[in-house]
């Protein structure tokens, strides 16, 4: 509880959080839509935002909020599963890399580096045309955590190196203590925040790759996300025609989810580095 009251004294926390807990509130609120959200013309079509379509409604004859609650979720779906599994792989080759060093390291890191290397974007633009029809919600996500673990498991096997040299490594070692405790006591609560700040990115990264892959029609248009929500509204010229309010809401979204998060990102970072800590105690 003490952490979590001086982390809401942070402003960037405090506005983040709500951000966040407003849009998962939205997530929520698919669950008991009186529409189906793949359906066409269960609604007049275009009408400005009213009473009784807070949001308007778009040129499909589905009402622009409603459609917004499932969009929101699915993006937030597609944005975890990239996250988290390409965080799991990232941490297990940038401790095994690390940690092990020589042969293991050589291999681990020439896998990544291959990753880094190729044009990431052209890849997975070629990759989503092959599987454009197997492009659910678990398959994009699954394909963004594919090519989003390599970056952030060099920047982790660096602050494993670092760890490694250093001399409470060898006086773990030298009192009997196994690997797996020196890593889970000593080296997993100085790369929680690297970890967390790495994981924050790559969520904020996955929604961007899905909003641009969605745009170009690479995915499955009639699953509602917040690319293909914007997707619909260009290809059916919503500015051009008038109909802001079928752009302007996943524009809107996707800024205040990716506001939310960076702040989340910095702010939680900072309270977890050690050296911030030290200086709070200081303060006191």
């Amino acid at each position: 509880m003490e952490a979590l009251r001086e982390l809401f004294r942070d402003y960037r926390f405090a506005v983040g959080f709500v951000f966040l807990v407003l849009l998962a509130a939205l997530a929520f609120l698919s669950f008991f839509s009186p529409y189906d959200p793949v359906r066409w013309l269960q609604v007049p079509r275009d009408e400005p935002p009213s009473w009784k379509h807070i949001l308007g409604t778009n040129a499909k004859g589905q009402d622009v909020f409603w459609e917004a609650t499932f969009a929101i979720r699915n993006s937030l779906v597609v944005a975890l599963i990239a996250g988290l599994v390409s965080r799991v792989v990232a941490v297990l080759v940038g401790f095994l890399a690390g940690y092990k060093g020589g042969v293991v390291d050589r291999v681990l890191m020439g896998v990544a580096d291959g990753l880094l290397v190729i044009p990431l974007f052209l890849i997975l633009v070629l990759v989503a045309m092959l599987l454009r029809e197997a492009m659910t919600i678990v398959n994009t996500g699954l394909l963004l955590a594919f090519f989003g673990w390599a970056w952030d498991a060099r920047t982790i096997r660096a602050q494993i190196l670092s760890l490694r040299e250093r001399e409470f490594t060898q006086t773990s070692l030298l009192s009997g203590n196994s690997t797996l405790s020196l890593v889970s006591k000593e080296y997993v609560p100085f790369t929680i925040p690297l970890i967390f700040s790495t994981l924050i990115s790559n969520i904020a990264w996955a929604i961007g790759m899905e909003i641009v892959l969605a745009i170009l029609g690479l995915v499955r248009l009639e699953i509602p996300t917040l690319g293909t929500m914007l997707q619909w509204a260009i290809t059916r010229q919503a500015m051009l025609l008038g109909h802001w309010w079928w752009i302007a809401t996943p524009l809107a979204l996707t800024v205040i989810l990716l506001v939310a998060l960076y702040w989340l990102s910095v702010s939680v970072s900072e309270y977890l580095d050690p050296r911030m800590r030290i200086q709070r105690i200081g303060a006191r």
